[in-house]
């Protein structure tokens, strides 16, 4: 898949169940290398995701008609928080994920924020080299009661 493959829109509350869907088969790999299913994003309700939506700078990658990847966002200060990144199954490792960080990231610039803030788990090793080839460096550790970690990552954003 080339990036002219893919079109990339404004996520909207009417995607909220499509999205959903995408999600939940997005992470069911990360739940196995966890052994939870009692992940957030497999427990978030319809509810809780079409609130997240209001005033989000995420976005969808379309294939076709097809939704493959989503992207939530939202600028706090300076900040970029981005959050559930969620690529379909059979489209993970083919730059749909680094595609729509990259306009996370170009989103955020023009809002105003100057570095980007995400997390990962500790053993979510994939996720981790994404983000570190796209110029995200550790900025903290939480540990969590399960024995792993989450990993905060940053990256500056500067003006392109």
């Amino acid at each position: 898949m080339s990036e002219v493959d893919v079109a990339v829109r404004d996520i909207r509350i009417e995607d909220a169940g499509e999205v959903l869907t995408l999600q939940r088969a997005a992470f069911v790999q990360e739940a196995l290398i966890y052994g939870s299913p009692e992940m957030p994003p497999l427990t978030q309700t319809l509810e809780e995701l079409e609130h997240e939506l209001h005033d989000n700078l995420g976005c969808v990658a379309l294939e076709g008609s097809r939704m493959i990847g989503a992207v939530r966002a939202r600028v706090v200060g300076e900040l970029l928080l981005v959050g559930r990144i969620s690529i379909a199954p059979d489209a993970q490792g083919k730059g749909v994920g680094t595609l729509l960080l990259a306009e996370v990231e170009r989103r955020g610039r023009e809002a105003g924020a100057t570095e980007s803030e995400l997390f990962t788990g500790s053993l979510s090793e994939a996720n981790l080299r994404l983000y570190e080839r796209e110029g995200y460096a550790e900025s903290q550790r939480v540990p969590g009661d399960d024995g792993t970690e989450q990993v905060f990552l940053r990256k500056t954003l500067v003006s392109s």
